[in-house]
C-alpha cells in the first residue's frame, strides 16, 4: 500500500522554525519526485518546491527564497522541508506528494502528483 506520511508540524511562534518530515512508504522504486505544498482554508492548494530522487530541487514559491528548504534522506525514504522565520502568513496545512516521473513536473499544478499525504497542521502564532 502507497503511503505518504507528514509530521512535524505545529504552533509555533513568528521567527520561529520547523522542520516537516514526509516519509513514504510501500513505493517499489524510489526513482520518484516529491513535492512540499501547502493549503489555508478557502484557497488553492500552493506548491512550495519538488526534489528529485538524486536532490534536484525545483521551487514553486518566492517564499523558499531565503527561508524554506527541500532536502531527502533516501536511506529514510524521507523529505524534509525545513522552514525558518516563520510568518503568521505560512499558516497552513502542509502536504507531501509524489509524482511517478523521474524529473520534478515544472509547474506546481496538483495533477502532476500521483499520490498525497494527509497534510499537517502549521500555525505560526504569538
Amino acid at each position: 500500500q502507497l503511503q505518504l506520511v507528514e509530521s512535524g508540524g505545529g504552533l509555533v511562534q513568528p521567527g520561529g522554525s520547523l522542520r516537516l518530515s514526509c516519509v513514504a512508504s510501500g513505493f517499489t522504486s524510489t526513482n520518484y519526485a516529491t513535492g512540499w505544498f501547502r493549503q489555508v482554508p478557502g484557497k488553492e492548494r500552493e506548491g512550495l518546491s519538488c526534489i528529485t530522487h538524486w536532490g534536484e530541487s525545483t521551487d514553486y514559491a518566492d517564499s523558499m527564497k531565503g527561508r524554506f528548504s527541500i532536502s531527502r534522506d533516501n536511506a529514510k525514504n524521507t523529505v524534509y522541508l525545513q522552514m525558518n522565520s516563520l510568518k503568521p502568513e505560512d499558516t497552513a496545512v502542509y502536504y507531501c506528494a509524489v509524482s511517478l516521473t523521474t524529473l520534478c513536473p515544472p509547474s506546481a499544478y496538483i495533477y502532476e502528483y500521483d499520490y498525497w499525504g494527509q497534510g499537517t497542521q502549521v500555525t505560526v502564532s504569538s
